[in-house]
């Protein structure tokens, strides 16, 4: 008999540790399911807001493998709408129940099992509701479900979006798109929270400047509606009309199931792993993607940052170890980018406030410069912060606000920190120049020299 996988969770991670375990074990040697409680397979979830927003025509194109290719071309038993609700470690089983089946549930044995169950959304009390016009958006079901909102008659035209981060600024970015008036709240002092207060104010003016209505420091309370409807989000100060609400309050470790079971959770609520994405003191156990714990290169604290592209390589490490080969996931220093009405923000390593708490001594540096020589046509401003270990030197974060070619020089950063690389030796970096795509010292290099006085 074939050994089998079973895996949880049918997006990237889960779908990745699939594909790389059958790369290396054939069919006769490996049987591979994987269960999956939504329709699609292998989405990108980045990518509803430019759908909602019309910069994607195609719900298609943010599908990268369907269930029928993992069926047909990986032979990977593919079964959407099932949802694994137990797991039973001493009997080697999931309990799975069929949501296209009348919620049938079924034992499926397992040699090996891959968690991969992603996230769920923070949903507060006052956001529970029965209302119409209240959206979160996690799934590509859900993004159809708000288009179809959207082109109702008659059609919305007040938006609220609770929340201020990276899918809060972009749902805001996709709702003026579509011609909405649009309000966004945010209950930190300033939006983008994953960069510190300074550069979230940067955030805040351009995106007030381009027409957004930002309402920071303001906490939500609750949701008026009328008629089955929703048509007003209560603040602390106020009542914002509203015809749709879009909710982008951040996500958490969807590790329900997990400590059921009695997988261990690591401080952040997320799954503890091993280098290989093992799950330590349970054989035949992995997990992987936005519900387990990383090791932060900078501090060294475990952290749940859930992106695509930490559960991408974790489920790779995962498949390839299932698959019989060798490999680790390194950690993660925490890079992330993002856009909104033109302007770019990028984040790599440490804020002011992680160094502090991981009792770092460190000096920042701020410089403003332009994305292209000052005098060639299209230079815009940018704004480059970076943290230096007060001792050492060496690189702790930076961050990024700016417009175009801004975001992505966040990439060099993240390099030099993932090297512990020293601020002055980043300042001698022999970086790329052309007036069309840098000043003769890039402004990565300015920042860098400017710390580099700082600590001196």
């Amino acid at each position: 008999m074939a050994e089998r996988l079973v895996v949880i969770g049918g997006d990237a991670a889960g779908m990745s540790a699939a594909s790389q375990a059958r790369r290396r074990r054939g069919p006769d040697d490996l049987e591979i399911v994987a269960f999956e409680r939504g329709t699609c397979t292998s989405f990108s979830a980045c990518g509803i807001p430019y759908w909602v927003g019309g910069q994607v025509d195609e719900v298609g194109k943010l599908v990268s493998r369907d269930p029928a290719t993992f069926r047909d071309t990986y032979r990977i038993d593919v079964r959407t709408r099932h949802e694994v609700v137990a797991i039973d470690l001493e009997r080697r089983e999931v309990v799975v129940r069929d949501l296209g089946g009348g919620g049938r549930t079924v034992r499926e044995r397992f040699d090996q099992l891959v968690y991969a169950a992603g996230s769920v959304p923070i949903t507060p009390d006052w956001a529970r509701t029965d209302a119409l016009g209240v959206f979160g958006l996690q799934t590509l079901d859900d993004g159809a479900a708000l288009l179809s909102w959207l082109e109702r008659d008659p059609r919305p035209h007040r938006a609220v979006v609770v929340g201020g981060g990276y899918i809060g600024v972009e749902m805001a970015e996709a709702m003026m798109q579509r011609g909405l008036s649009v309000t966004l709240v945010e209950r930190s002092p300033e939006p983008m929270s994953t960069v510190d207060p300074d550069m979230g104010a940067l955030v805040r003016q351009t995106l007030c400047e381009l027409g957004l209505d930002v309402r920071s420091g303001v906490r939500v309370v609750g949701l008026r509606s009328r008629d089955g409807r929703v048509v007003g989000v209560e603040t602390e100060a106020g009542t914002l009309p509203a015809d749709v609400v879009v909710l982008g309050l951040g996500v958490r470790p969807n590790t329900a199931l997990a400590a059921e079971a009695g997988l261990p959770l690591g401080p952040t609520g997320a799954i503890r792993v091993d280098l290989r994405m093992r799950v330590p003191g349970i054989p035949g156990v992995w997990a992987a993607g936005d519900c387990v714990e990383s090791v932060h290169r900078v501090s060294g604290q475990p952290v749940n940052v859930p992106l695509g592209t930490h559960a991408n390589k974790q489920g790779r490490v995962a498949g390839i170890n299932i698959g019989g080969g060798y490999a680790t996931f390194a950690g993660v220093v925490g890079t992330a980018v993002t856009r909104v009405c033109g302007l770019e923000v990028g984040r790599t390593g440490l804020r002011e406030r992680d160094a502090a708490a991981a009792g770092f001594e460190f000096v920042t540096a701020r410089v403003e410069s332009t994305s292209r020589a000052g005098y060639f046509p299209g230079a815009k401003p940018m704004t480059v912060k970076l943290l230096a270990e007060r001792q050492s030197g060496r690189l702790l974060g930076a961050q990024i606000v700016g417009h175009s070619e801004a975001a992505k020089r966040i990439d060099v950063l993240a390099v030099a920190i993932w090297n512990e690389m020293t601020v002055d030796d980043m300042a001698n970096l022999d970086l790329g120049y052309a007036p069309p795509y840098a000043p003769v010292w890039d402004p990565v290099l300015v920042a860098a020299r400017r710390a580099a006085e700082a600590l001196r």
